[in-house]
């Protein structure tokens, strides 16, 4: 059984992710993208994933760190699929060596 606020705290935060994306889409129709603002929201969505997991990689130990760096290394050369599902491997064993 989830608890009510937990449960309305997800709710709550679907609603704003989906009404930001929407709202971000339709808004983003009326204005001529183009030049250095077009490059900044091409570059928005990496920028976020890595303030998301940076933190969170290099706060929960050494596999995590060295994981999280093979990844990143990967996904200079590779496809996202190849670079995440290297990362996960890398962190599985490292986790299994390190103990």
């Amino acid at each position: 059984m989830i608890d009510p606020a937990t449960g309305l705290t997800i709710l709550g935060m679907t609603f704003v992710t989906a009404f930001t994306r929407i709202f971000g889409y339709w808004a983003v129709g009326y204005l001529n993208v183009k030049g250095r603002l077009k490059g900044a929201l091409n570059a928005v969505p990496g920028s976020i994933l890595i303030a998301i997991v940076a933190p969170a990689a290099f706060s929960a130990g050494p596999a995590e760190a060295i994981a999280g760096a093979v990844t990143v290394g990967l996904a200079w050369r590779f496809p996202m699929l190849v670079a995440v599902s290297g990362g996960v491997g890398c962190v599985v064993v490292l986790r299994y060596l390190f103990g």
